[in-house]
């Protein structure tokens, strides 16, 4: 690998690591790797941001491109990641791992400069001023440059720049508590020229101007930035430095150490609830939040928003994390429950928490303001400058918070909410935190916490969707009926229909049911509405085209409501428009909509979205290739209510993604006895699985819909999934290779007019036939159907079967016959996917017949054609077929060459052929 030196922060160091405060690099040692373009660099950087944790290919995509990705965006990505794992095997270094939805890079933080740098952060905040001081000095040593260079524009990470001045902050205050004043007014005096806005900078130099016996030009500094902030944010300065200006005008300003309060209350407040007694889990969460303690210690003004669905625990959180971290806050913790989601009480005005916070901070009642503007002023001017704890625990929105946010840049606040209240992100930079549930080991920990070990608590778990209200209802009724045992509540919980029911607290209204109800009537009217519809829509997750489908409105408006949704922590977007519930959030949902919808409802529910399945089925089934079958659902959906696939790519990719959907419209409808709709919906299905087959999906969704049409009496349905069917034991090697299939579709095509039929019908039987090989009656069965093939599209297929038949045969030159007008046909279609695999089929049919001037010409041709339309599998293929050649011509090198390339190729994009293919390798 060609390399070059490098002198970075980490040339003395040993091992890889990743440097990316500054051009983003990649080190081994003292020596920097290359690792490519842009893209590459891009696909690294947002993998080691987030170590040992999967970064989604959707995520990935939204970072490099924005709102206008490429077609094959998912394909460069997956070669990008390819890429990167050759080049961390080479210096053997970490890996990266296949991770659904995602990649994931398993790296120790440290060996990343940002995560080092965090840690240097944490350690400082814990020692003396002297040793903070080298600890930070060590951390800013490590920007390079501008973080994230090389990068593509479209990769924005602000909390790296945050860092920096966190770092920085930091770093300064230690050498204010050192006294060392003179080299701080030469460090910050062009900072706080350039930026006069940067209040804590500016700040920190009228601090060091004092100190350093200047006090006139600390005063000027104030009125200078004072003018700044007026013009062009039309304000005063924030209230830290308004009361560093009085003490500076008065002359009595402390020393840093001293001057954290500027009114110092008789004892800490303390205003916290009981926590649970221990907490299981959530180690990362934990470690975020103290990590934004450590900021707040560092005077960034911090606030935090914890949320998550009904029951994830996030007030348990909280609590118990802020009676760990209590001492750190010396002026005390204020606590309030905004009753945001309360069954029994509507949310608290702010005026109200405003009075409990002011008597709390030792305000008498009768001089606690009229006005709510000005309690919001009399509680700022008495907690600004103090260390303290700000909980607010279940808000409803962002603007029953924001009066009782503290100015001070030393008082760190945490909300609670079920909803996300992006509001306080963008108008008050609050960082965010979703609470998911607990991981299968802590959820087992919950449960035997309160109920003792047993067998079966990881599948009580699992039922509990790993949710802790579930987790602590159903170990609280196993501690408290001692007869009851963990296989009976398995039992109960086990059937879906009664599971809510068993996660209800008597004489309470704390279940797992109660709990989303006050979250569903907290709703807008018409998310509200579209989260009932979900209940009765089949499937496990929804995008915003079918919920346009069965709510009747534009896209736009389904994408708005479903993520309004997701901000309420009722769904999760998993990938960009891919919203998907929580376990027991479904359960809720189908029960609500059983309630609230009569069978009419529900019928006219399915049968939409059945219509939509169908038509989006079928476009993009034409996408992937020719169709035979006469099914047509073009004019089912207008073109602005269809998912963008544009391409082969885009249409694989939707069906791999609802997959699962349509498996349980299918069911759905089966259960309805929609037995028509359940056969047509299944043969679009299987054109999906030509291309990717996988057996066992592919057969369970193939035989449904064989017994669909044989309950419907649907004799061309049957004929074609029984047609399905031998395509899979043909593709499988299954015994029989599908002759029995093909045979009864003989017998029941014989009563249909349809010619397009009969030829398929002529040849699947020619082709199981000569699997089997019965080589005489295949060709006879296949040539009829080259020859009466109602159309240009079937004959192609019919010749290029009959090329198969005869190449088995040992006819090798009518099979090349046979293959050259096969390949006329798909030229004549602009088939290029068609035209790839002819040329494919015929370099191995030269090979064969030992012309290795047509095979290599062929395979060249076939090989320029897959790399310009970007059929990355057919180009592995082609590759191993290419090297059989060279290899046969005597050009060894060439061969092992093609072969080399081939591997890597199925190592991203088949790899269950990476064995065969490097077996061959080996042998040259």
């Amino acid at each position: 690998m060609d390399r070059r030196d490098s002198s970075g922060p980490f040339s003395a160091r040993q091992g890889v690591y990743v440097q990316l405060l500054g051009p983003l690099q990649l080190f081994d040692g003292d020596v920097a790797v290359p690792i490519g373009g842009p893209g590459v660099r891009g696909a690294l950087a947002l993998l080691a941001l987030k170590p040992g944790k999967t970064v989604g290919v959707g995520e990935i995509i939204d970072a490099l491109w924005g709102h206008d990705p490429p077609a094959t965006a998912r394909t460069i990505v997956h070669g990008n990641v390819s890429h990167l794992r050759r080049i961390l095997r080479e210096i053997d270094g970490p890996s990266i791992v296949t991770a659904p939805p995602g990649y994931r890079l398993d790296i120790e933080p440290d060996r990343i400069d940002v995560h080092r740098a965090r840690t240097l952060l944490d350690r400082a905040s814990l020692v003396t001023p002297e040793s903070a001081a080298a600890l930070l000095a060590e951390a800013l040593a490590l920007w390079q440059g501008p973080a994230l260079g090389g990068v593509p524009d479209s990769l924005r990470a602000p909390e790296l720049e945050d860092l920096r001045k966190a770092v920085h902050g930091a770093r300064v205050d230690a050498d204010l508590e050192l006294g060392r004043h003179a080299e701080l007014i030469v460090e910050l005096s062009p900072i706080v020229r350039a930026d006069p806005l940067a209040e804590r900078t500016a700040g920190q130099l009228m601090r060091a101007l004092y100190h350093a016996g200047r006090r006139g030009d600390a005063l000027e500094l104030y009125r200078t930035v004072s003018r700044a902030t007026l013009r062009t944010l039309g304000v005063e300065p924030g209230a830290e430095l308004r009361w560093l200006h009085e003490r500076v005008l008065k002359d009595d300003l402390p020393a840093l150490a001293a001057s954290a309060v500027s009114v110092e209350p008789a004892k800490a407040i303390s205003q916290l609830p009981a926590a649970v007694p221990s907490l299981a889990g959530r180690t990362e969460e934990l470690a975020w939040l103290d990590g934004l303690v450590t900021r707040a210690e560092a005077g960034e003004s911090t606030i935090a928003v914890v949320s998550g669905t009904a029951g994830v625990g996030k007030s348990s959180l909280v609590v118990w994390w802020a009676h760990r971290v209590a001492a750190r806050f010396p002026d005390g913790v204020l606590f309030a429950s905004l009753r945001g989601f309360d069954p029994h009480h509507p949310p608290l005005e702010p005026a109200e928490l405003l009075t409990q916070f002011l008597l709390g901070l030792g305000v008498e009642t009768a001089k606690v303001p009229e006005l709510l503007h000005e309690r919001v002023a009399l509680y700022r001017s008495l907690i600004a400058g103090r260390r303290m704890l700000v909980l607010l625990d279940d808000a409803r929105t962002a603007e029953q918070v924001r009066p009782l946010l503290p100015p001070s840049a030393r008082t760190m606040t945490v909300v609670t909410s079920r909803s996300r209240l992006d509001g306080l992100a963008v108008s008050n930079a609050a960082k965010q935190r979703v609470l998911g549930t607990l991981a299968p080991d802590d959820a087992v920990r919950l449960i035997e916490e309160l109920a003792g070990p047993a067998s079966l608590n990881h599948a009580l778990a699992r039922l509990c969707g790993y949710l802790p209200l579930a987790l602590r209802i159903a170990a609280a009724r196993l501690s408290a009926s001692p007869h009851r045992t963990v296989e009976e509540l398995v039992d109960e919980l086990g059937n879906e229909r009664t599971r809510l029911a068993g996660l209800e607290v008597e004489d309470a209204e704390g279940g797992v049911r109660a709990a989303l109800d006050v979250s569903f009537r907290g709703l807008p009217g018409e998310v509200a509405e579209t989260f009932l519809q979900l209940g009765a829509i089949p499937g496990v997750s929804v995008g915003p085209h079918v919920m346009a489908a069965v709510a009747q409105i534009p896209v736009a408006e389904a994408r708005r409501r479903l993520r309004a949704l997701a901000a309420h922590n009722l769904l999760a977007e998993t990938e960009r428009d891919v919203f998907v519930p929580h376990g027991l959030v479904w359960l809720y949902l189908r029960e609500l909509a059983g309630r609230e919808f009569d069978d009419k409802d529900h019928e006219r529910t399915l049968i939409v979205t059945l219509r939509y399945y169908q038509a989006v089925a079928d476009w993009a089934r034409r996408r992937l290739g020719r169709v035979t079958d006469t099914l047509d659902y073009s004019s089912v959906l207008a073109d602005d209510a269809m998912p963008p696939l544009r391409g082969f790519a885009e249409a694989q990719d939707w069906f791999a993604a609802e997959w699962p959907n349509l498996l349980a419209v299918l069911d759905a409808a089966y259960a309805a006895g929609r037995y028509d709709d359940v056969w047509r919906l299944a043969r679009l299905g299987h054109s999906y699985r030509v291309v990717c087959p996988l057996l066992g999906e592919w057969s369970r969704m193939v035989d449904l819909g064989v017994a669909a049409a044989e309950a419907a009496g649907d004799v061309e349905g049957q004929c074609w999934l029984r047609l399905a069917r031998c395509e899979i034991a043909l593709t499988f090697e299954l015994p029989g290779f599908g002759l029995a299939d093909a045979e009864r579709t003989t017998e029941l095509s014989a009563v249909l007019a349809d010619e397009r039929l009969r030829t398929s019908v002529d040849l699947y039987l020619g082709r199981a036939l000569s699997r089997l090989s019965e080589h005489e009656k295949a060709i006879e069965r296949l040539t009829k159907a080259v020859d009466e093939a109602p159309d240009v599209t079937l004959r192609g297929q019919a010749l290029s079967s009959c090329a198969q038949a005869e190449k088995r045969a040992g006819r090798l030159t009518d099979a090349i016959g046979h293959q050259r007008a096969a390949l006329r046909i798909d030229r004549e279609l602009g088939d290029d996917d068609q035209v790839v695999g002819s040329l494919d089929k015929l370099a191995e049919l030269s090979l064969r017949a030992g012309d290795l001037e047509a095979a290599e010409r062929y395979a060249w041709e076939a090989i320029d054609l897959a790399i310009s339309r970007e059929f990355v599998e057919r180009e592995g293929t082609l590759r191993r077929t290419l090297g059989r050649v060279l290899r046969a011509r005597g050009d060894i090198d060439g061969a092992r060459e093609q072969l080399a390339l081939s591997v890597r190729i199925y190592e991203r994009a088949h790899p269950k052929l990476v064995g065969e293919v490097r077996t061959e390798l080996a042998d040259l």
